[in-house]
């Protein structure tokens, strides 16, 4: 295993020098975004969770200002790590991955850990995407702005996580565009019988499309959700309608009742 404990000195920031080490283990579950056109994964999201499955809350508690910067990097080797030994490399999946833009100090040294990880463990990096939530409050977004822009360029995909659910909405696109937007299980719960709904997601699709964004519905649950979805034009679906999140495994996808994947 990959140590997360710093950076190399010649690049090292002050999250290095000045972060509290992490003092508790974790561990990742994955579940699958589902391609509706070929009904296979997209890409797997790295979920934290405690070393033995104990919940994301429970781990997220423990999360301090002061370990913030190490729980960041602890969870991108994590991630990779864990994905690899699950089989994501036999799979032509991505793998997408949380961060928290007010733990990364510099980007290029912030990301030297993960470029290890992706080296040693033989993930390419073009497969790797980082999400970011627009829940988070950004106390720079001229900062995130420039993550976001340091992560495109060297390969990375970039993606805003619950997008209509925070306070920032659509000041953040007019900042920065990411290359998926994920759209909020909020906006997608009984779309199929919420008319306001369905009009904001169809705008929001259509935006995205204009920007040249890929769109992911988060939180699918029903057969009703997927098909109101579908018909709006939203290719990839994430949610436990195909999977739940495998503690340390990539889970398969849901299959009807002939054995048959269910959108392919």
């Amino acid at each position: 295993m990959i140590s997360s404990d710093s950076c190399p000195p010649k690049v090292r920031c002050s999250g290095c020098r000045d972060g509290a080490a992490l003092d508790f283990a974790i561990a990742m579950a994955f579940q699958p975004i589902v391609d509706l056109t070929t009904g296979l994964p997209f890409a797997y999201e790295a979920l934290v969770r405690g070393a033995n499955g104990e919940s994301a809350a429970n781990v997220l508690a423990r999360v301090t200002p002061d370990n913030r910067y190490a729980f960041d990097q602890r969870c991108r080797v994590a991630a990779i790590e864990g994905a690899v030994a699950a089989g994501i490399l036999d799979t032509g999946a991505r793998l997408s991955m949380n961060f928290l833009p007010n733990a990364v100090y510099s980007p290029a040294a912030c990301i030297q850990l993960t470029l290890r990880t992706s080296q040693a463990t033989g993930m390419p990096i073009e497969r790797l995407i980082f999400e970011f939530t627009e829940n988070e409050r950004m106390d720079d977004p001229a900062h995130v702005a420039t993550i976001v822009d340091t992560y495109r360029r060297m390969g990375f995909g970039t993606a805003l996580d619950d997008f209509g659910a925070g306070h920032a909405g659509l000041n953040l696109l007019a900042r920065f565009q990411p290359d998926i937007v994920k759209l909020d299980m909020e906006l997608v719960r009984g779309i199929e019988v919420s008319m306001p709904r369905r009009m904001i997601v169809e705008a929001v699709v259509r935006l995205c499309e204009s920007l040249g964004l890929t769109v992911v519905a988060e939180g699918v649950e029903t057969q009703a959700e997927l098909d109101a979805l579908r018909a709006i034009g939203i290719r990839y679906i994430q949610g436990y309608y195909f999977a739940r999140p495998g503690f340390a495994t990539l889970p398969a996808i849901r299959m009807d009742s002939g054995g048959e994947r269910l959108v392919a």
